[in-house]
């Protein structure tokens, strides 16, 4: 099963999002690095090709999980150690491990994102630091194709939507969850309705 995800997510990145590289909205990429930080040990889940992953691999070990193995044979590349991983099923890591929980505009494809961020947890030390992203699937844009009777979401892999409060009511196990909107021209007009993202991290109790 593992593998025929791998194949279809493979021809997916291919067709939409060059072999797996990440889509930035520009002003995630400091946000991400000064909640990792550095020396110490991170897991990037869904991380690709590692186009994200290389914004904050100076200075850390980080192990990459993807579903996706020619998109991971590129991030082995840059110095990431690999995992092919199904992030729907328990991960294949050790509890209480790493210090850093990376999961970039991942929560979205998931089938189980509760169960997810269960693992997300499990796997975290004590005060350990999940951040993330997810699109802003409830923005102005998707509203109005909605009214018009298309899919709010032109990408068919997203099968969740989430607005702040979702994302809130998914981390109720952590504390100290921050979230903010990022992206979209007008944003600073009404950031719930305009942001293109959501920035989130969080930190694991004891």
């Amino acid at each position: 099963m593992s593998t025929r995800l791998g194949q279809l997510y493979e021809a997916h990145h291919r067709q939409r999002r060059n072999a797996g590289d990440f889509v930035f909205v520009p002003e995630r990429i400091p946000l991400f690095q000064d909640a990792i930080g550095q020396g110490g040990h991170v897991l990037d889940l869904g991380c690709r090709s590692g186009a994200l992953t290389r914004h904050f691999l100076e200075g850390n070990e980080v192990v990459g999980v993807d579903v996706d193995r020619a998109a991971l044979a590129k991030a082995e590349q840059l110095g990431i150690t690999p995992v092919v991983a199904d992030v729907d099923e328990p991960l294949p890591l050790d509890s209480e491990t790493f210090d850093v929980v990376v999961a970039g505009e991942l929560l979205e494809h998931v089938r189980f994102p509760r169960a997810l961020v269960g693992e997300v947890r499990r796997v975290l030390r004590p005060d350990g630091v999940f951040v993330g992203s997810v699109p802003n699937a409830f923005r102005v844009q998707n509203r109005l194709r909605f009214a018009r009777g298309l899919q709010p979401e032109r990408d068919p892999t997203h099968l969740h939507m989430f607005t702040p409060a979702g994302i809130r009511a998914l981390l109720a196990d952590f504390t100290g969850v921050r979230i903010m909107p990022l992206g979209g021209r007008y944003r600073r007009l009404h950031a719930r309705l305009l942001s293109q993202d959501l920035v989130f991290s969080a930190i694991r109790t004891a």
